[in-house]
């Protein structure tokens, strides 16, 4: 599994069109085989700070997503949203949990 956290600030007056089009981006995204997980967290002392966190079956399902036409979308979308361009930081599961944990 590959563990995308993506960092976005967002201008003050786009807070909740920001909200509406991430929803919508995640509920089309976890209906695509290679996406297990995708969160989108705002952040509760700063509520212009999200961060989305993606969980994929593969690299090559990073490449995939990208290639959506939702997320394409949402990227057009989101673009003069952001206060300063997104960042993401990538992670990779070295220790799935179970129900032994």
């Amino acid at each position: 599994m590959l563990i995308v956290q993506v960092h976005v600030h967002v201008k003050p007056e786009h807070i909740e069109a920001f909200r509406a089009a991430t929803i919508g981006n995640a509920a089309h995204s976890v209906n695509e085989p290679g996406i297990a997980r995708f969160d989108v967290l705002q952040q509760q002392d700063d509520p212009t700070r999200f961060l989305l966190t993606e969980v994929y079956r593969s690299l090559e399902a990073t490449a995939a997503h990208k290639e959506t036409s939702h997320y394409k979308r949402w990227r057009d979308t989101v673009a003069d949203m952001m206060a300063s361009p997104r960042t993401s930081v990538k992670y990779t599961n070295i220790a799935p949990p179970d129900e032994n944990w």
